[in-house]
C-alpha cells in the first residue's frame, strides 16, 4: 500500500469546501506537501523565516476564530518527534520565542503534530508545530476550536 501523507478525515470543515479539495488534490498526487519539492505548490503564503532545521509561515488555513495562526514545519519529512536532533528541539524553541516578540504575542497555544494522523487529528503526516492565538477583546470573540487526535 502506499504511503498516505495526507488524511482526508482529519480536514477542517470550511463553508468554501476549498481545504478539503486541495487535501483531496494532494492525496490523489501521492506526495507529501510540506516536504520542500512540493511546499510551493500547496502552499501559497510566504516562507517568513527559515533555519537549518525548520520553515517558518503563516497557515493558509487558519483555524476559525485565531488572530495569529503560524506553522512551523521541519525541513526534512520526518514524522516522530522522537526523529527530531537535540539541535532541531533548540530551533524550535527560538522559533517559538523569537515569533512570539516579533509578533508581539501576548498569550496563544503552542502543539507539535506527529505520527499517524489517526492520533494527532492533523491532516498531513509530517512534523509540523503550530503556534495559535486567538482575539478575546475583538466583541465577537469565540475561543478557537480544532481536532486534537
Amino acid at each position: 500500500m502506499p504511503q498516505q501523507f495526507v488524511n482526508t478525515n482529519n480536514t477542517q470543515q470550511r463553508p468554501d469546501g476549498k481545504y478539503n479539495s486541495v487535501i483531496a488534490d494532494i492525496q490523489k498526487d501521492g506526495v507529501c506537501p510540506f516536504c520542500s519539492e512540493q511546499l510551493k505548490k500547496y502552499h501559497k503564503n510566504p516562507i517568513t523565516k527559515e533555519t537549518n532545521y525548520w520553515l517558518v509561515t503563516t497557515n493558509m488555513y487558519p483555524y476559525k476564530n485565531t488572530k495569529h495562526h503560524i506553522l512551523i514545519i521541519h525541513k526534512e519529512h520526518i514524522q516522530s518527534v522522537t526523529e527530531l536532533s537535540e539541535a532541531a528541539w533548540l530551533e524550535l524553541r527560538r522559533i517559538y520565542g523569537d515569533v512570539i516578540n516579533e509578533s508581539n504575542i501576548p498569550g496563544g497555544t503552542m502543539f507539535i503534530r506527529f505520527g499517524d494522523t489517526r492520533f494527532t487529528g492533523a491532516s498531513v503526516a509530517h512534523l509540523h508545530a503550530h503556534l495559535v492565538s486567538s482575539d478575546p477583546d475583538n466583541g465577537e470573540y469565540e475561543p478557537i476550536l480544532t481536532r486534537i487526535g
